[in-house]
């Protein structure tokens, strides 16, 4: 009997490590998908804005969606199971901060493209902002939705009331993620101040020993040398310089006073 209870323990032990797994999974893809939207979002208004792009925004936001509706329901159910392990539990709380994060990021980005989308209308072509961009964002969106590829033909032609269904759409997905977040704060309650990471820290770019490999790289360099000795011939001119000046100022002090 002792037996079988502890596998019935290791069994839960383990569900509950495949939970913790796909919640990582989860939020990962979701963390992906906002920062793509975020990047198209910043084409709006621009030389590259077009119906293809609106679409791939769209297309975008929808699988953000989708996500954020797996995560809330697999997190909220595990942190509010009473049984969950400690150490577990702060692991679904960090994965509870960065997805309650991710979802701000995306609520302020659909804002934005909202915004933007009344000022830079598809229809007038005059109004876009010549930045400089060029190429469009296929590569972009195919990454967020997982797809090989995206470069469909191009629509010249804009669908009849398209902005105003996109806008309405819009409105309604934006007010549906602000009551998803304020939902959330209700239903389970994790203070983000209280939670810290205890994973592997990311390296530093440079650490001292590598900063110390780098300078003796560039000084064996004989590329480097003649820079740094015209750096010390200047500054050894100016200090000669600077005494010549004062000493001609003392010497004329001496003679006229």
């Amino acid at each position: 009997m002792p037996f079988i209870n502890n596998k019935v323990g290791d069994d839960g032990t383990v569900g509950k490590d495949e939970a913790l797994v796909d919640g990582k999974a989860l939020v990962d893809s979701l963390i992906k998908v906002v920062a793509c939207y975020r990047m198209l979002a910043t084409c709006v208004g621009g030389c590259t804005d077009n119906l293809q792009l609106r679409d791939e925004l769209r297309q975008t936001r929808e699988k953000a969606q989708r996500l954020a509706m797996a995560i809330r329901s697999h997190l909220t159910s595990h942190l509010r199971d009473k049984s969950l392990p400690e150490e577990q539990r702060k692991e679904m709380e960090i994965l509870w901060v960065g997805f309650s994060s991710s979802l701000e990021l995306l609520h302020v980005d659909m804002c934005k493209v909202f915004n933007m989308g009344d000022i830079f209308s598809l229809s007038k072509k005059e109004t876009r902002v010549q930045n400089g961009l060029q190429g469009g964002s296929s590569e972009v969106a195919a990454r967020a939705l997982s797809v090989p590829d995206l470069n469909q033909p191009q629509s010249t032609s804009l669908p009849a009331e398209f902005e105003s269904h996109e806008r309405s759409t819009m409105e309604k997905d934006i007010s549906q993620l602000d009551h998803m977040i304020d939902d959330m704060e209700m239903k389970v309650n994790v203070l983000r101040w209280m939670v810290e990471p205890h994973g592997p820290q990311y390296p530093d770019p440079l650490s001292s020993t590598d900063s110390a490999s780098l300078l003796s790289v560039d000084e064996e360099q004989p590329g480097h040398q003649p820079l740094h000795q015209r750096r010390k011939l200047f500054v050894l001119l100016l200090l000669v310089a600077v005494v010549l000046v004062v000493a001609t100022l003392s010497t004329c002090i001496v003679f006229f006073s």
